[in-house]
């Protein structure tokens, strides 16, 4: 199979930033009525918000006992902390990887590992810097547990930040996930926390890059892994 020039530059566009997208255009030829270089300056803005918004297509590798990152963007913090208390799993502290967003990050998020949701918990808060560690805590959220068909369960935070003014998450308790399927949303700019499972090994470091759907961020079982 070929990739074209043009699938290389133009990716789909998730539904939820068409009203958007639509709005800067409105705006931008009313500002190409009044003066043509804002009007420029306004093209440039709704190209942005395309892009911001777009959706691509991911190979998520199908390697077994492994996780892969639920979000576009960078590596952040690699620590143990206790997870939200709403998410059902429990006060010992669990191995958390962030990975913080900026405006040019893809914000589709995706299932970092297959699985049975178990809670869908979202909880008001303030919007820091979502690139601080008291984010975390502070910071208004939504989370997901998943059990694995092991039993061990793991848990994805989504942070907002200074930018983000809504999280969206549309998977619910008891669905079934694959690795890789998309489960939510944030705009505009922020970070997932990763809460791994008992026994599972990071594979990354902090200010690594990481691809929504695409990188290992984990293996669930380090001692099969060769």
């Amino acid at each position: 199979m070929s990739v074209s020039m043009l699938s290389t530059f133009v990716k789909p566009m998730h539904p939820e930033g068409r009203k958007f997208v639509a709005i800067a255009a409105a705006i931008t030829l009313v500002l190409f009525a009044l003066w043509e270089p804002l009007g420029w300056i306004g093209t440039g803005l709704t190209v942005w918000v395309y892009y911001f918004f777009r959706d691509p297509e991911r190979v998520t590798p199908d390697r077994a006992g492994v996780m892969v990152s639920p979000a576009d963007g960078v590596v952040s913090l690699l620590e143990p902390a206790t997870p939200p208390a709403e998410l059902g799993l429990g006060e010992a502290p669990m191995t958390r990887i962030s990975v913080f967003m900026s405006v040019f990050n893809c914000h589709v998020n995706r299932i970092p590992a297959a699985g049975r949701i178990t809670a869908v918990a979202y909880h008001e808060g303030k919007f820091l810097n979502a690139s601080l560690d008291k984010a975390s805590t502070d910071n208004e959220r939504n989370g997901i547990a998943v059990e694995l068909p092991d039993g061990r369960k793991y848990g994805v935070v989504q942070i907002a930040g200074l930018v983000a003014r809504r999280i969206l998450c549309w998977s619910v308790v008891d669905e079934a996930m694959e690795r890789g399927q998309r489960f939510g949303l944030i705009r505009f700019g922020s970070r997932l926390d990763i809460y791994l499972p008992e026994g599972a090994e990071p594979l990354v470091e902090i200010g690594q890059t990481m691809i929504a759907g695409e990188t290992v961020i984990a293996t669930l079982d380090p001692d099969t892994q060769h």
